[in-house]
């Protein structure tokens, strides 16, 4: 309309006048006049039918292309004066601050994928499933060296020292004594170094052994018997015996019995075909120690003896836990009949430690108490009872096996009255003899069965009530 026409032209010479005034000296007023009347605010007006609110929408149009721009569009995209696009100009940006913080790439180009595709950066060795072929030799390089093209590159082992041999091999030993698997022993013992030390391993085993017990002994026998050969030689074996020999007085301190001990293994080693038979012969003439002498002694009487019908093999008995059942009772029943007659109760524990059954001492009580039944006199009462009390207390036989054993000869008092008819009665007076020493609680005692007595009225006595006679 005329009225914003007018309008227009007022805000055109204003903003005229105020140009004009910063261009006096350039002479160029009038051409800053006609370009600021096409533009206000920084949108173009053409000379037909434009107004304020098409301005407005350009403006807006230009703002959301600026802000929706991406890598793939130039940063040089305007807007022409008719409101068109102009692709492929590129700009720079007029202020360094704008540089700065622009994290953008102003070369239009990439889609975001990784550098290198993805074998480039820290760590990384290069594309996955990317096979190296191997490197050629440069002849012509200042650093070939023909000598090392057919090296060959193996692990070297150090051979053991003293110190480290007894750290690495004890551990194996003792372990051995719990499994006694003699072939995962050959297996670690072949996977080290052992140099100069090898000589060293039967000695340690059977030093080892001595302060054990007589299964582990036996296992040391199976040990040595396997190891020859395969991993240790007869030279071994013997340079090894020869060490134990010398050293049986330091030996003695600590085991006693150690001389017999030792004649004990190189008896055994003898009769396994790991000594020579002519190894104890060869030391006639020139020993001076007694506890080396004695030890070659009994050595030389169990190879005679073995001559005679005696097993070496089975010197050192068998563990309890490999033992069958019927000869773990029958050596209890021959232990308490030794006892019965020797009266030593130090040795009736020591025999019943040695047998190593912890997990069935309960038959011993049982087999004791059956003993005190079957008897006749006071003597087995009385001795039973002293050495269970002496059991007890050194907790030889723990509270568990002595209750399971009186809870079986509860059981079965029904058959052995059969062929004892005063079972009951003995029964209950053992019973309560254990229980005033401390041997059982007064639960177990409670528990105990009994036969009802019979009163009858016999009629020759004249009426007199008669009590039943054991």
């Amino acid at each position: 309309s005329q009225s914003e026409k007018e309008n227009t032209e007022l805000q055109a010479d204003d903003l005229s006048d105020s140009f004009a005034s910063g261009d006096e000296d350039n002479g160029k007023s009038a051409i800053s006049n006609k370009n600021i009347n096409n533009e206000i605010n920084g949108n173009w007006l053409s000379s037909s039918s434009t107004s304020i609110h098409e301005a407005r929408l350009k403006a807006k149009a230009k703002r959301r292309l600026r802000k929706n721009s991406s890598r793939d569009s130039g940063r040089g995209d305007s807007l022409s004066d008719n409101g068109e696009i102009i692709r492929g100009t590129s700009a720079a940006p007029t202020s360094p601050k704008s540089k700065l913080l622009d994290r953008k790439s102003r070369l239009g180009k990439g889609r975001g994928l990784p550098k290198k595709g993805g074998a480039g950066g820290k760590g990384v060795w290069g594309r996955s499933g990317e096979v190296y072929e191997p490197e050629e030799v440069d002849e012509k390089d200042p650093n070939y060296d023909e000598a090392q093209e057919n090296c060959v590159y193996e692990t070297v082992v150090p051979p053991l020292d003293e110190r480290v041999f007894e750290k690495t091999v004890t551990p194996i030993v003792q372990e051995y004594f719990e499994h006694g698997d003699t072939n995962e022993v050959a297996e670690l013992l072949a996977e080290l170094n052992l140099g100069p030390m090898r000589s060293e391993v039967p000695s340690l085993a059977v030093s080892l052994a001595l302060e054990a017990k007589a299964s582990h002994r036996e296992l040391t026998s199976r040990l040595l018997a396997d190891l020859c050969g395969s991993v240790l030689s007869r030279s071994d074996m013997e340079n090894s015996f020869d060490k134990l020999l010398r050293e049986l007085p330091d030996l003695v301190l600590d085991t006693p019995g150690a001389p017999q001990l030792v004649g004990q293994f190189i008896a055994r080693a003898v009769s396994d075909q790991i000594l020579s038979e002519g190894y104890i012969e060869g030391y006639k003439g020139r020993v001076d120690c007694e506890y080396t002498r004695a030890a070659l002694d009994r050595a030389a009487v169990l190879l005679k003896m073995s001559m005679g019908g005696l097993r070496i093999d089975n010197q050192w008995g068998t563990g309890g836990g490999q033992r069958p059942v019927i000869q773990l009772i029958k050596e209890m029943n021959l232990l308490l009949k030794e006892y019965i007659l020797s009266g030593d109760s130090k040795e009736a524990e020591r025999c019943l430690r040695d047998l190593e059954v912890p997990h069935f001492h309960h038959e011993f009580v049982y087999e004791a108490i059956v003993m005190v039944l079957e008897s006749k006199g006071e003597k087995t009462f009385k001795m039973v009872l002293q050495l269970l009390k002496s059991l007890s207390t050194s907790s030889i036989i723990t509270v568990d096996q002595m209750r399971r054993g009186y809870e079986r000869v509860y059981m079965d008092i029904a058959e052995i009255n059969i062929d004892v008819p005063r079972a009951y009665f003995i029964l209950e007076q053992f019973v309560d003899e254990s229980f005033s020493m401390g041997i059982i609680d007064v639960k177990l005692r409670d528990l105990c069965p009994c036969r009802g007595r019979k009163r009858f009225v016999s009629e020759g006595d004249g009426g007199v009530v008669k009590l039943e006679s054991y």
